[in-house]
C-alpha cells in the first residue's frame, strides 16, 4: 500500500486505488496510467480483494481498479462488498469500478453490459486511453444531476447484475439456483409466496418485509442474502435495505429535497432512492 492515512476524494480531484496480488503489474498499471491521465490520484494499493474493500471504505476513491482474480477475496466479490459500501454511505455515492484481467472472456462481459469497464494484462496505452475516456464521461454522468421526469425509461443495467454473472462465470459449480418461492411469517402463520408476487422487500436490523399486492410478511434473510438469490433482471436494489420488483414499478417522482421516490403498484407506498442508486433511473 503507498498511503495508510484516510483522504476521501473530492470534486476537484479524481482519485482511484489499484488492487492486483502480482507487484509489477500494479507498478505498470500506475506507470501506464501517469501517461495517459497524469491529472489521477492513485490513493493506495492493494495485494488482495479484501484489502481493496478496507482502502475504498477508508479513501473513499472515484474509481478503483481490481485484478479480477485474487487470492482469497476475489475483485469480483470485492466489487460486490465495494458496490454495498457505496450504499451504506450517505455522503459517499461510490465509485466507478475497472476490472483488470487475463482472462478475455470475462472482460466481454463486463464490457457489453455497460456497468463496468475492463483492462487486458497487460495494460496497453492504447486501450487504457479509451477505458480513460470512458470513465470520464461516466464520472461526469455521475456529478450531473439534471435529468428529471416522472416514468423511468431505459436504465442502465445495475452492476449488482453484471457482478452475480461475473461470479457465476468464475465459479459455476457453486452458484445458487435462483430463489422461487419466499417462505415468511404472515400473522401466526407460515406462508410460501412466489418470489414473482413480492412488490418490494425492505430490511430492518432483524428483519427484512416481503410486501406483496395483498398482504405483508417477515423472513430474517438480509438483503445481502435475497441479492445472491433473486434474479437481479427483475429486483432492482434502490436503496441499501431495499430490493424493488421492476415490474412493480409505476413511476419515478421527486420530492422537495430532491430525492428521487419510487411509486409501487398495488401499495400506496412510495420507496426512497439512495444517491449510489440513482443512475438506475438517469436518461428518463
Amino acid at each position: 500500500m503507498s498511503r495508510t492515512e484516510s483522504s476521501p476524494s473530492n470534486h476537484s480531484t479524481i482519485t482511484a486505488v489499484i488492487a492486483d496480488d502480482e507487484r509489477l503489474m500494479r507498478e505498470q498499471l500506475r506507470a501506464r496510467l501517469a501517461e495517459v491521465w497524469p491529472e489521477l490520484e492513485i490513493l493506495a494499493e492493494a495485494k488482495n480483494g479484501a484489502e481493496a474493500v478496507d482502502l475504498v471504505k477508508a479513501h473513499r476513491p472515484d474509481l478503483v481498479f481490481l485484478d479480477i482474480r485474487m487470492p482469497g477475496m476475489t475483485g469480483v466479490e470485492a466489487a460486490r462488498e465495494i458496490v454495498q459500501l457505496g450504499g451504506d454511505d450517505d455522503d459517499w455515492s461510490g465509485c466507478e469500478i475497472v476490472f483488470i484481467t487475463a482472462y478475455d472472456e470475462y472482460a466481454v462481459e463486463a464490457f457489453e453490459q455497460g456497468a463496468a469497464d475492463y483492462v487486458l494484462k497487460p495494460a496497453e496505452r492504447e486501450r487504457l486511453q479509451v477505458t480513460v475516456a470512458r470513465l470520464k464521461k461516466r464520472l461526469a454522468a455521475r456529478r450531473d444531476d439534471a435529468a428529471q421526469a416522472d416514468v423511468p425509461a431505459a436504465p442502465a443495467a445495475p452492476i449488482e447484475q453484471l457482478l452475480k454473472r461475473l461470479a457465476t462465470q468464475m465459479n459455476p459449480a457453486g452458484a445458487k439456483p435462483m430463489l422461487r418461492w419466499i417462505q415468511a411469517t404472515v400473522g401466526t402463520s407460515i406462508q410460501m409466496i412466489p418470489v414473482e408476487d413480492v412488490l418490494f422487500f425492505i430490511s430492518d436490523e432483524k428483519y427484512t418485509r416481503v410486501q406483496t399486492a395483498q398482504f405483508e410478511a417477515l423472513i430474517r434473510k438480509p438483503i445481502k442474502e435475497l441479492l445472491d438469490e433473486l434474479d437481479l433482471e427483475l429486483f432492482w436494489q434502490i436503496h441499501r435495505s431495499t430490493l424493488v420488483n421492476t415490474k412493480a414499478i409505476a413511476g419515478i417522482s421527486r420530492d422537495f429535497r430532491g430525492r428521487q421516490l419510487v411509486a409501487v403498484k398495488g401499495s400506496n407506498e412510495k420507496l426512497e432512492v439512495s444517491r449510489s442508486y440513482t443512475h438506475l433511473f438517469k436518461g428518463m
